[in-house]
């Protein structure tokens, strides 16, 4: 045990010397959480609206006014008709025109440039301009009322930090010993092979955990993102990917031989796919067939989809069963990959 506590404090010394990685740990986190959480958000905010006043009634000027005192909408301009409206969002000087009609009825006409914000705008104006009073429809938004982006986000950035840091930097470690020959060293100790690459992992185990309590605290704190669900089961949740994470970084350092390369490959196999399949951005029901097939294969998927419903909806595990053991299968089998083929080469070095 001694020997194997040597090792675990020999790579944990070296992380904490090596400033460019203490950033990657640390800086990154914060970083993403503070441009997801505040920067890049999908929310309704300050919609520049143009309404045309060709058919003004008291019930017409309610709705204005409602549309005036909300936080998402700002009113830039009233116009006589509706094709100086459509001139001002046609010259970018307005998102949104409220057109009232004879009777009931209501004309909504938004740029469309941006399909995704054009039907959040439209849904918004949809709900700000029907009297509360005579609605007929009520809707409730259940575990986001306000619809804030950051619900959504913070349980994905946790699943895409959480893959690339442990994956990434287990790789880039173990490959670097490889690089600098220092490899061969460590396997004639007498610890064994799989003490050294277990000894290898944990000091980013450890800060992985570390991390993961930055992210938590961070959503809570700062972006206001509640923790509905038990704690308990989300940070073991959260170790189960990290240890898949990790495996899949003792796997990439099989297969690369240089640090860029590991790199390259972590970059091509878990940054892409995360972001663009794990349902992060863009729901996986609006994919075409082939990439949801695709996307059943991702873990990060079945992490977020867990963080979600235990952070979020705050259900209990009973309710997160089946990405638990996807997770679970997952992680045996590139623990077992990985493992196999380091037994191979180490049989073949010696």
């Amino acid at each position: 045990m001694k020997p194997f506590l040597s090792f675990v404090i020999k790579e944990m010394r070296h992380i904490l010397r090596d400033r460019r990685t203490m950033l990657i740990l640390f800086g990154m986190p914060v970083v993403l959480m503070l441009l997801f959480g505040f920067a890049i958000t999908t929310d309704v905010r300050n919609v520049r609206t143009v309404v045309v006043t060709s058919q003004m009634s008291p019930e017409t000027q309610q709705a204005f006014d409602r549309l005036a005192a909300s936080d998402y909408f700002t009113l830039t301009a009233a116009v006589g008709t509706p094709a100086e409206a459509e001139r001002l969002i046609r010259s970018q000087q307005a998102d949104l025109a409220v057109i009232p009609g004879s009777g009931h009825t209501w004309q909504i006409m938004v740029d469309g440039s941006d399909p995704n914000m054009a039907q959040q705008w439209s849904s918004y104006a949809q709900q700000t301009i029907v009297n509360p009073s005579a609605a007929l429809l009520q809707v409730k938004m259940l575990y986001n009322p306000q619809m804030r982006s950051a619900y959504n986000f913070v349980p994905a950035i946790m699943g895409m930090l959480l893959l690339l840091i442990c994956a990434m930097m287990t790789s880039v470690s173990i490959v670097r010993e490889k690089e600098r020959g220092t490899m061969e060293v460590l396997l004639v100790s007498p610890v064994r092979p799989l003490m050294i690459i277990v000894a290898k992992a944990v000091p980013y185990l450890l800060q992985a955990l570390l991390i993961l309590a930055v992210i938590l605290t961070m959503s809570w704190t700062v972006l206001d993102v509640p923790l509905a669900g038990s704690l308990v089961w989300i940070v073991g949740v959260s170790l189960v990917y990290i240890m898949l994470a990790l495996a899949l970084g003792l796997l990439i350092s099989n297969v690369a031989q240089t640090q860029f390369v590991a790199l390259l490959v972590s970059a091509m196999v878990l940054l892409l796919p995360t972001v663009m399949l794990s349902g992060m951005l863009f729901p996986v029901e609006s994919m075409p067939r082939v990439l949801q097939w695709v996307s059943a294969v991702i873990p990060p998927r079945y992490y977020i989809q867990a963080m979600r419903k235990l952070m979020i909806m705050g259900v209990g595990i009973r309710e997160v069963l089946p990405e638990v053991g996807f997770l679970l299968g997952a992680t045996a089998l590139l623990l077992f990959v990985a493992l196999k083929k380091f037994n191979q080469r180490l049989s073949t070095a010696v």
